[in-house]
């Protein structure tokens, strides 16, 4: 047995003895306390995820996790609870809105006794004691279950939204998640259209927007709101843009009643919320706000904190609790308000794990995908919490779509309150894998789950599913919700035209890339056949386009470009260790001290390979978007350097560094200079877009290491011939620049 505290092999020492507790240990082998050590042997407990890994906190060995699940599983919930992994401001709150009562009842108990009483008692008893958990002990409590014990947890304890079905014992919720690669409104409303045809979203409307902009965000509010309000079931399910919450509170203060349901994502650290723009007191002011109807609604997931640069030796496992445990004080905070405006208690929150969406520097395989899912609805769940999954996976990770299928038909199982849910498995926007409309209708008719109740009823009405959650007449047929759509509209045209009207919108969602179903295969839960062979082709674009490189012959084609590189060594490196794409080769470091003597510039240019070199170096694309831009920031009044730099094994940070390298003065307060990043997006859909990264600060924040990070940058996405026009990409970024800094 090696009882190493991390990969690298710095050892803990001796082995424990038998019913030997963490602290005990500690003081045995290393004198005290120690929270190198206390860390590591957390970590250990863990199974094995490559995040960890990074981190240095895996396991070197079963032996040694076993070892390390002992240690915890003699230790006291008390003891846990005086020993922080880490203190911060997020845990000093977590920590403060524990029950004392519920708190001082499971003190004295080992996470032993922990693990059994929430596998064995009864549902009631089990929550009686869930608001004194503190989330680092229900981080370490899960990692002591086996995938069959936390199905069994998953199983036995339900928070359904108040006063419905949702996440209730039976039922099974979506998300329906309508993104489009330009925010198109068509895009959005079909895919509405689409899922409800299917019987399929019945918790939330929720778009991913391409722009950050908020007036493209208002026009996405708009155009989901309009569906709700036009099928008259505004009052049963909300909607929601998944822009930052600043834009989403912005918008609701302009044009009140215009935003549904408030998201924002979280970390489980003040560090990794800082570079979502967050923070423990501004999100308590915004729930602060919710009084009505629909709350928040936040997304987490396994290993942000990793990719961030902030894992601070705590484990994946331990931080992704932390977040479930913000989640549960935001709840609270809501009901305040709630109660406050003299109205019932009665928090409409929920979480949604994305877990996989990072890609295989956090984990790689279906079967670490399926334990990330079942531990993150166990620690959910044991956190009070209304939990649903976006079982997911990124095209660079080692899942396949038939392996996808694998994980959803396990993980139901363990109860999650809701999927994420579109027209096939592949998103037409953010390119990753996850759950189409017809794996509900799968999941559902296998594991004899519901849509929620009154959301069935409309279902009903509209006759895509019968009384019993069956296929109704109109399943699967996009154009006769469209029909009900125009009637409820007051169009009185015929039938027919209506409908030739919807077949031509049709079609052009399609040609932007939007993929719809319609109908289906052999069983109604399988895709049409057509449109499955059009998924899978896209699965196999992808698995190119990430092992593409820079061909000569197209950097031959880039004006006064020079030429730099990542620490990141080939592509198989750059896509398992991100963290060497972010940082600049010696000899590139060096170019560009050279560089910096030739002249002062406010804006300097970059372009990397990214996860898609192919969406670089299409006709049409990168090109046609550098001369648009070039152009435009002259016209601004920007002087922009003549040298364009082009990164093999780019990362969006690794601009950041550029930046640093090339604009910092620490002298200088006042220049305001910038970086504008093109860098290929993950692969996956048809258009093989780009992304822009626009960074500005003044030259001395430039200059101070680490102060430069996304807070800072705006980003403008889907760009390419087939979605947003590199042109009219080139003028936004021009715009989105001067909002930055204004010439």
């Amino acid at each position: 047995m090696h009882l190493e505290g991390n990969t690298s092999g710095s050892a803990w020492g001796r082995a424990p003895l038998v019913g030997e507790d963490v602290f005990a240990y500690l003081e045995r082998v290393h004198g005290g306390f120690d929270i190198a050590v206390y860390r590591a042997i957390v970590g250990a407990a863990s199974a094995f995820k490559e995040g960890d890994a990074i981190l240095g906190l895996a396991a070197a060995d079963e032996p040694t996790r076993a070892a390390a699940q002992a240690l915890l599983e003699a230790t006291r919930v008390g003891d846990l609870q005086a020993h922080p992994l880490r203190h911060d401001r997020l845990y000093a709150a977590l920590l403060a809105g524990l029950d004392r009562t519920a708190a001082e009842r499971v003190a004295g108990w080992t996470l032993a006794a922990l693990k059994h009483f929430v596998l064995d008692e009864e549902e009631a008893e089990i929550k009686a004691i869930l608001p004194g958990l503190a989330s680092d002990v229900i981080g370490c409590v899960v990692k002591l279950m086996s995938d069959e014990e936390l199905i069994a947890l998953g199983a036995r304890l339900f928070h359904p939204l108040p006063g419905r079905k949702l996440g209730a014992r039976g039922y099974l919720a979506a998300r329906l998640q309508p993104n489009s690669p330009t925010d198109h409104p068509e895009d959005i409303r079909w895919q509405v259209l689409d899922g409800w045809s299917y019987g399929v979203g019945d918790l939330l409307l929720g778009t991913n927007p391409a722009s950050s902009d908020p007036a493209a965000v208002a026009a996405v509010e708009a155009a989901l709101l309009d569906l709700r309000e036009t099928f008259g079931v505004a009052g049963l399910l909300p909607h929601c843009v998944l822009a930052h919450i600043d834009v989403q509170a912005g918008l609701e203060a302009a044009t009140p009643g215009s935003t549904g349901i408030w998201f924002q994502s979280l970390a489980g650290s003040d560090a990794a919320n800082a570079t979502f723009g967050i923070s423990v007191e501004s999100m308590l002011r915004r729930a602060a706000q919710r009084d009505g109807d629909f709350g928040m609604y936040f997304e987490t997931g396994q290993g942000s904190e990793v990719t961030n640069g902030h894992g601070d030796g705590v484990d994946m496992v331990v931080h992704e609790a932390r977040k479930y445990g913000f989640v549960r004080l935001l709840t609270a905070a809501v009901a305040a308000a709630q109660v406050a405006a003299g109205r019932p208690a009665a928090p409409w929150v929920h979480v949604n794990d994305v877990a996989g969406f990072i890609g295989p520097e956090v984990f790689r395989s279906r079967e670490q995908l399926l334990r990330c899912c079942l531990e993150d609805i166990a620690m959910g769940k044991l956190h009070g919490l209304m939990i649903g999954l976006d079982i997911c996976a990124t095209l660079h990770m080692e899942v396949t779509l038939d392996d996808l299928e694998w994980v959803q038909d396990r993980v139901v199982a363990a109860c999650p309150g809701y999927l994420m849910a579109l027209p096939t498995r592949n998103d037409p926007m953010l390119g990753y894998l996850t759950t189409s409309f017809q794996d509900h209708v799968r999941l559902r008719a296998r594991s004899g789950l519901r849509v929620d109740d009154e959301m069935a009823r409309f279902f009903a009405e509209l006759g895509v599913l019968d009384a019993e959650g069956r296929p109704g007449p109109n399943f699967g047929r996009p154009l006769q919700v469209f029909l009900r759509y125009r009637r409820a509209k007051g169009d009185p045209r015929a039938e027919a035209e209506i409908l030739a009207e919807g077949r031509a919108e049709m079609a052009a969602v399609r040609a932007r890339g939007v993929a719809l179903a319609e109908g289906h295969g052999a069983e109604p839960w399988d895709l049409a056949p057509a449109l499955e062979a059009e998924l899978r082709a896209a699965y196999v674009d992808a698995r190119a386009c990430l092992q593409a490189q820079w061909r000569p012959e197209f950097l031959a084609t880039l004006p006064d470009a020079l030429l730099l590189r990542t620490q990141a060594r080939g592509r198989e490196d750059y896509i398992l260790h991100p963290a060497r794409g972010e940082r600049l080769a010696e000899e590139s470091v060096a170019a560009l001290a050279e560089l910096r003597r030739g002249g002062a510039f406010d804006v300097q240019i970059v372009v990397s390979d990214g996860l898609s070199p192919l969406a670089m170096m299409d006709p049409g694309h990168l090109l046609p978007y550098l001369e648009a831009l070039r152009a435009g920031l002259g016209a601004a009044g920007y002087r922009v350097a003549p040298r364009l730099l082009v990164l093999t094994g780019g990362r969006v940070r690794a601009g950041y560094e550029v930046g640093a390298q090339l604009l910092g003065d620490p002298d200088d307060r006042s220049t305001q200079r910038a970086i504008v990043h093109a860098i290929g997006e993950r692969p996956g859909t048809v258009h093989h877009n780009f992304s822009a990264y626009i960074t500005a600060a003044a030259a001395v924040v430039w200059a101070t290491p680490g102060a430069i990070d996304h807070p800072l940058t705006r980003v403008l996405s889907g760009i390419s011939d087939t979605a947003c026009a590199p042109a009219l990409a080139a003028a936004e970024t021009v715009r989105l620049l001067r909002e930055l800094a204004p010439r």
